[in-house]
């Protein structure tokens, strides 16, 4: 029987917290073991996109068409070169679509209808799409929201983690009912971890201690590799396989295909 799609958005209004290294080395990663992967930048800056080696010069069309209804999802996606892995490019042109989509209807859900249309015209055969959020609980994030089945929350290790974690869960828990209601919390993936620095223990802690089995065990490193890794169009898992935020991404997509198959039942 043909696997149907999971769609996880990453999302966290916070900038700066690893949304996007999160999308391009844990989409890579999931590549790697065998998994149709579609990253869909829905970040105006795009950075996803380049990120996986697209040059901006060869996006004609892009996720702000799609959601204002001008080219369906399947022919905006694009090949990255890594096999099993493709991407939905975003432009700068996303900057301005919350003020075109005001006057939509069905404004919340037009990522959603897009990507049902794709799936039911057999353009999008994906095991999993993971859509990368703006750093703002936008409409463009709501989208996100409204067509995910689930929910990748990545927390910086430092001093303000927490601080705005609230409004994001209660920006989730207003989506689930008022839009979306099969939407959930897949997990919290801690970013950034100095081991050198105490107070990245100390964050990991409390954070553990307010949202449980709610936090992935793998806790993604700061290294200076995953930093390098954008500025040559790669995943870290191309830049250098072997260090330690490559290795990271790997234990990371292996924690989350154990946490989906539980949650389908599986044996």
């Amino acid at each position: 029987m043909k696997r149907s799609v999971r769609v996880l958005a990453i999302a966290n209004q916070k900038g700066g917290v690893g949304k996007t290294t999160t999308a391009i080395n844990l989409g890579t990663a999931l590549a790697a073991v065998g998994e149709r992967v579609l990253v869909v930048d829905l970040d105006p800056q795009g950075n996803a996109t380049t990120g996986l080696g697209i040059e901006r010069s060869a996006v004609r069309r892009s996720t702000y068409e799609v959601l204002i209804g001008e080219a369906e999802l399947g022919k905006v996606i694009l090949e990255t070169g890594i096999p099993g892995l493709e991407c939905a490019p975003s432009t700068m042109d996303l900057l301005g679509a919350e003020l075109e989509l005001a006057d939509f209807d069905r404004k919340a859900h037009r990522l959603r209808d897009a990507i049902s249309r794709c799936v039911t015209a057999g353009g999008c055969d994906y095991s999993y799409m993971l859509v990368d959020c703006p750093p703002s609980l936008n409409l463009l994030t709501i989208n996100a929201l409204t067509a995910a089945d689930a929910v990748l929350v990545p927390l910086q290790c430092e001093y303000f983690a927490l601080e705005g974690l609230s409004q994001l869960l209660k920006t989730v828990e207003r989506v689930r009912r008022t839009l979306n209601p099969r939407l959930a919390i897949q997990g919290v993936i801690l970013t950034m971890y100095d081991r050198r620095n105490s107070l990245s223990t100390q964050v990991a802690e409390d954070v553990r201690a307010v949202l449980g089995d709610k936090v992935y065990q793998t806790i993604i490193p700061r290294n200076v590799r995953v930093s390098e890794a954008p500025s040559h169009g790669k995943p870290v898992l191309l830049y250098d396989h072997r260090c330690a935020g490559a290795q990271a991404y790997i234990r990371l997509a292996s924690e989350i295909i154990r946490r989906e198959a539980e949650l389908r039942g599986d044996r």
